[in-house]
């Protein structure tokens, strides 16, 4: 066994402050949206890969490779928004066991009416701070991780 790579102080630190801005970001955003439209943050993402579709539907299991949780938990979440009429579920002709969740015209209401002000709360906690060349770096390393990480890595 060899031993472990440590963070040097600086990369410690790159670290550190990545990881509370992520909480505290998230935690700022799922507010926001909360305050604003009683939509969590999941909840805004599950209307945002909906909203990414023609046809405004997505099988139970792309949801949650499109959103990284586990099958159980988009099924207990998606179960919460269609009690309050954001999605639907449709059987699937091409699977009996199988559903799609489908955008509601409420659910699109919601969608569009807290968009405008989370993409302002976006916009005043991290992009207008950021030069064009800091926006164009984060998006490299972004991207970067990103490729890594579907890699399997």
């Amino acid at each position: 066994m060899t031993d472990p790579r440590w963070l040097a102080d600086d990369q410690q630190r790159a670290w550190r402050a990545y990881v509370v801005m992520q909480g505290r970001l998230n935690a700022r955003l799922n507010q926001q949206l909360q305050t604003d439209s009683e939509l969590s943050l999941s909840d805004f993402e599950v209307l945002v890969h909906l909203t990414d579709t023609p046809e405004q539907r997505l099988r139970i299991l792309e949801l949650a490779r499109a959103m990284q949780w586990e099958k159980s938990r988009v099924s207990h979440h998606v179960r919460r928004m269609e009690g309050r009429g954001l999605v639907s579920r449709a059987e699937c002709p091409s699977d009996a066991r199988g559903a799609f969740i489908v955008l509601t015209a409420a659910g699109r209401t919601a969608i569009e009416q807290a968009a405008p002000q989370h993409v302002a709360t976006v916009r005043r906690l991290l992009i207008d701070d950021l030069s064009p060349e800091e926006l164009s770096t984060l998006t490299t390393v972004f991207h970067r991780v990103l490729s890594r990480l579907d890699a399997g890595e």
